[in-house]
């Protein structure tokens, strides 16, 4: 906020500005001055910047900006001295600005500017938005993050997230996370309020992205956060409690992986639930066909909660383990009717946490985003974190 007062002092000393009197016929008026950032036919100007107005012995009555024909929005302040655009200029865009002021005395003067903006060479969007209507559906559990993948490389992180906005029907502590220059995850601190509808908005059109690239459109995104379901499989005692708004509802006997190699433990750590899928074809990563540690397994009614292939599904086969062994390659193995009961009441972004095994969840291992600590997470946010705005 320092900072941005100083840019604005700054823009505002090297804007246009006028003296005059009475240029409405309202009588003589007091000595009075607007200025307009950026100036009167300026060319070519830096799309980032505001359009800011001021007004010097006097307040403003009215800001009028337009680009290309169509209305820019903007607020004033508390004593209306001082106006500002929403946001930044858009790329290759034609602006005409007209300020009124009023002087104490009486009589008002105004002002107008016009000027242009240099075009850019690229644009950006975003690629994939989660949640979403068809992917996970837009009633979530209550550890869903919201996930941004862009179709261009980001480097300057800072404009692109500040302009990323998080409103909530209930506050939330959160922040954004950058994974590399094209993936940025936003997570609360704690898990989201259960029922908060949220609504995520990305006013990117115009927002620079790189050197010479600008975002080409905006986003809004609404969603629901459902009721809280927290899973927790314990791999020592065999068993998996199912808490549904902090009570316990179920508390199904599993086995999960055997281990012996690393790959056939099953991950300690939050998992979330990620895709709920009737019919999974099940293949050994690191064997083919006639090779020593070779499966292919049809499996039905299943979770997953990793990336590295770890579901909650069901297995006839191991029921008689279930409970006191653990038998699997790594996933969580429940009886069949167990398995439909967790597909149905299982939404997508529900926790399931797991305890008891060497292995741990890889933050990068399918949505493992709440392996970090919240200062770990805080690393790679360039804003850091901040309340979400009221919705």
């Amino acid at each position: 906020m320092r900072a941005g007062a100083g840019a604005l002092a700054l823009l505002m000393a090297a804007g246009c500005s006028a003296t005059s009197t009475d240029q409405d016929g309202d009588g003589p008026a007091a000595k009075a001055a607007i200025t307009i950032t950026p100036m009167d036919g300026a060319r070519e100007l830096p799309p980032e910047l505001p359009i800011t107005v001021g007004a010097v012995g006097g307040a403003l009555k009215s800001v009028t900006v337009r680009a290309g024909g169509q209305p820019v929005t903007g607020v004033y302040s508390a004593d209306h001295t001082q106006w500002r655009s929403d946001r930044p200029m858009a790329p290759g865009v034609s602006y005409s600005v007209t300020a009124v002021a009023a002087a104490p005395g009486g009589g008002t003067v105004q002002r107008s500017s016009a000027f242009t903006t240099k075009r850019g060479t690229t644009t950006f969007g975003i690629e994939t938005l989660l949640p979403s209507k068809q992917d996970t559906g837009l009633t979530v559990g209550v550890g869903m993050p919201i996930m941004l993948t862009f179709d261009k490389k980001i480097t300057d992180r800072v404009s692109v997230e500040r302009n990323l906005f998080v409103q909530a029907s209930k506050p939330v502590e959160g922040a954004w996370h950058w994974y590399d220059d094209r993936n940025v995850v936003f997570r609360p601190k704690e898990y989201w309020p259960p029922y908060t509808t949220v609504r995520f908005t990305a006013r990117l059109s115009g927002v620079r992205g790189a050197e010479g690239m600008y975002g080409k459109q905006d986003y809004v995104r609404d969603f629901t956060i459902g009721r809280s379901q927290i899973s927790q499989a314990d791999t020592q005692t065999h068993y998996m409690k199912i808490r549904r708004d902090g009570k316990v509802i179920q508390n199904f006997p599993i086995s999960a992986g055997m281990g012996g190699v690393w790959r056939h433990y099953t991950t300690s750590g939050v998992h979330l639930a990620m895709s709920r899928e009737d019919v999974t074809v099940m293949t050994s990563p690191d064997a083919g066909p006639g090779d020593a540690g070779y499966y292919q397994t049809t499996v039905y009614d299943t979770v997953r909660i990793s990336n590295s292939g770890e579901y909650v599904h069901g297995a006839p086969w191991s029921v008689g383990d279930q409970g006191n062994s653990n038998v699997s390659h790594g996933c969580i193995n429940v009886s069949p009717s167990n398995a439909k009961w967790f597909l149905k009441n299982t939404l997508i972004g529900d926790p399931v946490i797991v305890r008891g095994t060497p292995r741990k969840l890889e933050p990068t291992n399918g949505w493992g985003h709440w392996q970090e600590s919240w200062g770990d997470w805080l690393k790679w946010s360039r804003l850091r974190g901040d309340i979400s705005q009221p919705l």
